[in-house]
């Protein structure tokens, strides 16, 4: 009996790792290396999220930045880097590939621009990776991460075209998921017009300013911005954190343009990357066809032509931040709200800046010496179906820290996320581990998100969530 309990422990196990590596995204990082530190800034950082991402390539390519030259050796000097710190990173989570493995991922695109890369003979080593990524016998979408120029995209999407079976081309851009740092060269909105299937998520506005992700280093009023100032970097990142930390850039143009093209992929209970419309640490999308009409070309680093179909692109929430008490509840609303685009992505700053600072710990200190995040868990399900009016009770005072730290709880309505637009009322104080939520009067089915933030009290604070999606049927 002791051995039959012991081998079904075992298949149990083994079926629950199998369950999260299917969960685990694939990624093929397009990035204009040298084209602006911050490629490399973000190229530092996607590597300590390398054990919950599976990078499956690193292209380097041009953009409207770079138009004559490709930078691989610039990849490689970081994943050098990289290799001195992996075996203290497993100490911490396991799953960080070896620095050997990450090398064979080293491709490149055509050192031209844009639509002069895309066409008969205009194969390259980056895109004939993507093709033979599409084609190997895996069922998971792959995430074409975006930080420069798309044309090596373009290319393996003509080449899939004209040289593969109508149903066979069909099954493999179906699994092509696309985030990208607004356009950077003219084969983007090529790619919208000539595949209308690919999801696409983009900002193409008239400029940079107009994009959801320069929330991760716009400076905002009415808030505390340390989180990515040129101090903040050089105590938590920079200085005293080993050859990976030594090896991140001081800011030029923007701090970490590029990470939002990857942030959404990270698992933290919150993001979900096939639903942009939900919202997460990659900022929020929704799906339509944008308006350019009133727009005057000439601010836009490409140029601007009406979109053929719909994407996802930038969506707004009015967001009110929470701020610590004094006395009394520990957590309280701010006086000030929030509205917009950019909001959907820099709501998330504080808690991604310290997850980015805790896992650079993790290079260079032991387990006992680094905070790890907390690990929240639900007494019921995250999926719930109520009826109209009815009230139901959220519990996470099952939740853990794996270091031992006290726990902050914070509940929300997220409206934006749901069907639901209006707020729901929590009829309990919102910062105590179990609430009480009021279901709203509809008459037809309805949805509405329910976030737990569960934060706790080591340095850097780190923290982990819970989406509890509410389905509300009429009576």
């Amino acid at each position: 009996m002791k051995l039959f309990l012991i081998c079904i422990c075992l298949i149990m196990l083994s079926v629950s790792t199998l369950a999260k590596d299917i969960e685990k995204h694939r990624t093929i990082i397009l990035t204009d290396i040298e084209a602006d530190p911050d490629d490399t800034q973000s190229l530092i950082r996607l590597f300590l999220y390398a054990n919950q991402i599976e990078i499956r390539g690193l292209v380097a390519t041009t953009s409207a930045w770079y138009h004559h030259s490709v930078e691989p050796e610039s990849i490689v000097k970081v994943i050098n880097a990289y290799g001195q710190v992996q075996a203290n990173l497993n100490k911490h989570q396991p799953g960080y590939p070896s620095a050997k493995s990450l090398l064979k991922l080293v491709k490149t695109g055509l050192p031209v621009y844009g639509m002069l890369g895309v066409g008969d003979g205009h194969d390259s080593e980056g895109s004939d990776w993507i093709i033979q990524e599409l084609e190997r016998k895996d069922q998971r979408p792959l995430w074409i991460s975006v930080w420069g120029g798309v044309n090596t995209l373009a290319q393996a999407l003509y080449k899939i075209r004209e040289t593969k079976p109508a149903s066979i081309a069909k099954e493999m851009i179906a699994k092509i998921r696309v985030y990208t740092i607004s356009d950077q060269d003219d084969s983007a909105l090529w790619i919208r017009e000539n595949f209308p299937q690919v999801f696409y998520i983009v900002s193409p506005g008239d400029s940079y300013a107009q994009a959801t992700w320069t929330g991760i280093n716009t400076f905002i009023d009415g808030i505390d911005n340390t989180s990515i100032s040129n101090k903040w970097f050089a105590k938590n990142i920079q200085q005293n954190h080993g050859p990976l930390g030594a090896r991140y850039p001081d800011v030029a143009w923007g701090v970490e343009g590029d990470t939002p093209a990857f942030l959404s992929l990270i698992p933290n209970g919150l993001n979900h990357a096939e639903k942009p419309n939900w919202g997460g640490w990659g900022g929020r999308y929704e799906y339509y066809l944008p308006d350019f009409s009133k727009v005057k070309d000439g601010g836009s680093i490409v140029t601007i032509a009406p979109e053929t179909r719909p994407i996802w692109t930038n969506a707004d929430d009015k967001y009110t931040p929470y701020v610590a008490g004094e006395y009394g509840r520990s957590l309280i609303p701010s006086k000030k709200t929030f509205e917009g685009y950019k909001e959907t992505l820099w709501r998330w700053r504080d808690d991604f800046q310290n997850d980015f600072a805790a896992r650079m710990d993790w290079t260079i200190k032991s387990y006992e010496d680094a905070n790890h995040p907390p690990v929240p868990v639900l007494k019921t399900s995250d999926r719930l179906t109520v009826k109209s009016g009815e009230g139901f009770t959220l519990d996470a005072s099952h939740s853990t820290d794996p270091d031992g730290d006290n726990l902050t709880f914070l509940w929300f309505d997220y409206p934006e996320a749901g069907t639901y637009k209006k707020p729901v009322k929590i009829s309990a104080a919102n910062n105590a581990h179990a609430i009480n939520v009021e279901t709203p009067e509809v008459n037809k089915t309805q949805t509405f998100h329910i976030i737990l933030k569960l934060s706790d009290k080591g340095y850097p604070v780190l923290t982990s969530y819970k989406r509890i999606v509410v389905t509300v049927e009429p009576k």
